[in-house]
């Protein structure tokens, strides 16, 4: 262990190490030493840089008229589906009104892992100041919150920017830092998937990082500095670490050649950090295994006029990389290659690292490197912030040598003018774009050109900004109005999903009864917004069990089965336990509803087949659907229609139609209901098109029968816990216990794994009175282990470190003769 431990120390040596001697023209200033006026120079210039973030952000989306500051709503695509519902619930938790805890939710989908979604949507360390806001305002809270994290982001790469060199003014960092965090990828991309932005606020503090290694200072700080990022969000944290790898190279490349230890050191931190962060990212990862899989696609490049059209200002696409960067950052970027007052290592290493890095976009095997070797469903250009953070690192290390000159300004216009002729065959630039390109160009070229006088230095940052800001919020406003029209869009949340809410909370019984949010959805995660407990769920870690279930009983999809819909249907109901659902306006109730817990016979669990009916009847264990005749079902009889392949409205005689949206893969309609046969020989009216089409005729007093049948051996009392549950039955029972769950991996009955029974958690149970099961994640006890190895690791660091803290005075006060004769004595 001592042999370890001095292996691992001799990575982050003692303080007093020398570091490596920055750059003659860019002198460091490291946060610690630098003088007080240095500091509050840093601490302006980081402020400045989130001020000048949000006030980009919120011009362009008054501009758009878009919330709050409109009447255009953002509810579209994830937003609406994801990251609002599970804010909502995570205020749930936080003020203790949640079902379930952090490592099972028993809201959406019928019962699922918490900890996935958790670590997936919510893990950000800004995230629990949602709680701070009323519940009915959790989108003004996320959006809050959208504009924080990229005040942030602009804070933070200011802040990097001054510790790396200085600049001819403090507000210089200001501008570039606030650049970065206004890139396209933010504004176009980030702005409705606000997880990501927690990697864009991690490169400029992983870059930070790696310039602690190459200097040798503040490991622990390091190691915590990495956990948070992966904590808040590993996928993007995982792009920030490959360009964070890059900037060490290229710092090390730039100030007098790459070296070892460095990377060793970066190395270690980065480990240790991920280590840190295991308990949240080993079960995420298991669960992304466990998931219905998700849409397979091939990458295509986009083409060279469509990818340098997306660095105009006012573009907007899907397929392409939003590279955008404002006319300041561009054009210093773009000088930087033709300045020959910058040493010529500096100047080739960050314009090749640039140039590099966006060709690797293009090219099939570093598309896999940079997306964790699989294409995304969606956009395939998710790592384009550390571009955009490149790009400024880049025209900042020219800065730090002083403005450019008249030579080297125009070279660098000549180069972004010709970017942009090369972008004229794509459609993406615009007219507009064009000239607000143009316009953002002409201003940071004049402003860069006046005089290096001081009574000009007034007109060239208020040109500078104005270029920036005008370009930022115009990017802003462009995507807002495009975004609605090209994105699924849902109700926002409002005065009549509040009602909604109210009336779910009146009718809510659990855990005697589920109530499901019901038809018609707001969104994809209605039980975690609106409230109850349904069938509902929509995450990248939708469990493939779950998916499976639902289907077989005739449920309904979207996102190619990822986003699952709640099924409206007796005998499903009965199933889960839903005794409330909306319907109609209203809350409709039914007392057909079983236990969450109920008892089989002794048996093999039954094989699901084709028909969703017969399914139904086999986990209900009795018959309840009768044959329809000559296409009609019998009178008295509810009939329900089976076209998961068909599109359209059905009906049945003169009732109200119900509309059908199906159609592989991407969507299944569920079963509908068309209401009771009242005269015989009526057949419903069927939309065409491919797939099956079958009826089923519901006879409710089979189904109650079946129900009480089933109550007399059931649990009379059954008390769900944020681990798993407790059930009581009213006599021993033997048989099959089944839980109105899906078999997810995690449970265990008893110290044993539970087993399935046709989808369902089932228990074998033999004369028992009590069933108590809980519920552990995959992934979280070697998750912790891998913590607590961390940990260790890092006590032992710290040790050594103190160590040679205490031998180094030892050492300097040996007279040099007793010195020697030591090394000789131990030679």
């Amino acid at each position: 262990m001592r042999t370890v431990l001095r292996i691992l120390s001799s990575v982050v040596p003692a303080p007093a190490a020398p570091a490596a001697p920055a750059a003659p023209a860019a002198p460091a200033v490291p946060a610690a030493s630098a003088p007080a006026p240095a500091r509050r120079a840093t601490a302006r210039a980081a402020a400045l840089a989130g001020v000048l973030a949000v006030a980009a952000v919120c011009a362009g989306d008054a501009v758009a008229r878009v919330f709050p500051f409109g009447p255009r709503h953002r509810s579209v695509n994830d937003l609406a589906n994801q990251f609002v519902p599970f804010h909502a619930h995570l205020w749930d938790l936080l003020r203790g009104r949640a079902d379930g805890g952090l490592l099972l939710d028993w809201r959406a989908g019928w019962g699922t892992s918490f900890l996935p979604d958790y670590g997936t949507y919510l893990s950000s360390p800004l995230a629990p100041l949602v709680a701070l806001a009323p519940r009915a305002d959790v989108e003004y809270a996320v959006y809050a919150l959208t504009v924080l994290k990229t005040a942030l982001a602009a804070a933070a790469t200011a802040f990097l920017l001054r510790r790396l060199s200085t600049a001819p003014a403090w507000w210089w960092p200001a501008l570039l830092g606030a650049g970065y965090a206004l890139c396209g990828w933010s504004l176009v991309e980030g702005t409705y998937n606000p997880m990501w932005l927690d990697g864009l606020i991690a490169f400029p503090l992983l870059c930070l990082v790696a310039e602690w290694a190459r200097e040798g200072v503040r490991p622990l700080l390091s190691v915590l500095t990495v956990a948070a990022c992966w904590t808040a969000n590993f996928y993007t944290a995982y792009m920030a670490t490959l360009g964070a790898a890059l900037f060490l190279l290229a710092r090390l490349a730039t100030t007098g050649g790459v070296r070892p230890r460095p990377p060793l050191r970066a190395a270690v931190s980065t480990v240790l950090g991920v280590g840190l962060a295991a308990p949240v990212l080993a079960p995420v990862l298991l669960s992304t295994r466990q998931a219905h899989p998700g849409v397979v696609r091939d990458f295509e490049a986009a083409g060279a006029a469509d990818a340098l059209a997306r660095l105009l200002p006012g573009t907007y696409g899907f397929s392409t990389p939003a590279a955008f960067v404002a006319a300041p950052v561009l054009l210093l970027a773009a000088a930087l290659a033709f300045r020959r007052d910058v040493p010529g290592r500096e100047r080739w290493v960050w314009t090749g690292l640039v140039l590099a890095v966006a060709l690797s976009f293009q090219w099939g095997p570093t598309h896999l490197v940079w997306h964790l070797f699989a294409t995304p469903n969606g956009s395939p250009y998710r790592q384009t912030f550390v571009l955009a953070g490149l790009l400024v690192i880049a025209a900042h290390t020219g800065l730090a040598h002083g403005l450019p000159g008249r030579r080297a300004l125009a070279a660098g216009s000549a180069a972004v003018l010709a970017l942009t002729a090369a972008a004229l065959p794509s459609e993406l630039a615009t007219r507009p774009a064009l000239l607000l390109a143009l316009a953002g160009l002409a201003a940071t070229a004049g402003a860069l050109a006046l005089p290096r006088r001081r009574r000009y230095a007034a007109l060239t940052a208020l040109l500078v900004t104005g270029a920036l800001l005008g370009q930022a919020a115009a990017t802003t406003a462009h995507a807002d109005r495009r975004r609605l029209a090209h994105l699924d869009d849902y109700p926002p949340y409002g005065p009549e999903q509040e009602r909604r809410a109210a009336a779910l909370a009146a009718a809510d019984g659990w855990p005697a009864y589920r109530t499901d949010p019901g038809l018609p959805r707001v969104a994809g995660n209605d039980p975690l917004l609106l409230g109850g407990q349904g069938a509902a769920y929509y995450s990248s870690h939708t469990p493939a069990a779950l998916t499976g279930l639902l289907t077989a009983l005739g449920g309904g999809w979207t996102s190619r089965g990822r986003n699952l819909q709640s099924l409206d249907n007796p005998v499903v109901d009965a199933l889960f336990a839903v005794g409330a659902r909306w319907r109609d306006g209203g809350v409709a109730r039914t007392d057909t509803a079983l236990p969450l817990v109920t008892v089989r016979p002794p048996g093999p669990a039954p094989a699901f087949g084709r028909s969703p009916f017969r399914n139904q009847e086999l986990l209900l264990g009795a018959r309840v659907y009768t044959t329809p005749s000559a296409g009609a079902c019998p009178v008295g009889t509810e009939v329900f229609l089976w076209a998961p392949e068909r599109t359209g409205p059905a009906r049945l005689g003169g009732g109200a139609p119900v509309r059908l949206l199906g159609g592989g893969p991407k969507r299944r309609a569920a079963l509908a209901s068309l209401g009771v046969q009242t005269a015989p020989g009526v057949r419903p009216q069927v939309p065409g098109g491919r797939g099956p089409a079958e009826l089923g005729c519901l006879d409710r007093t089979r189904l109650r029968t079946a129900v009480d049948a089933l109550r007399s051996s059931a649990a009379v009392t059954v008390t769900p816990t944020t681990t798993g549950l407790t059930a009581r039955f009213p006599h021993p029972v033997t048989g099959t216990a089944l839980i109105a769950a899906p078999a997810i991996p995690g449970w265990s009955c008893g110290g044993r794994t539970v087993e399935s029974y046709a989808g369902l958690l089932a228990v074998p149970v033999t004369g028992a009175t009590t069933l108590s099961c809980a519920f552990r994640p995959p992934g979280l006890l070697p998750g912790l282990a891998a913590a607590g190895v961390s940990v260790l690791v890092l006590v032992g660091l710290a040790a050594a470190r103190r160590g040679q803290r205490r031998r180094a005075p030892r050492t300097s006060s040996t007279p040099p003769a007793a010195q020697s004769a030591a090394s000789a004595a131990t030679a």
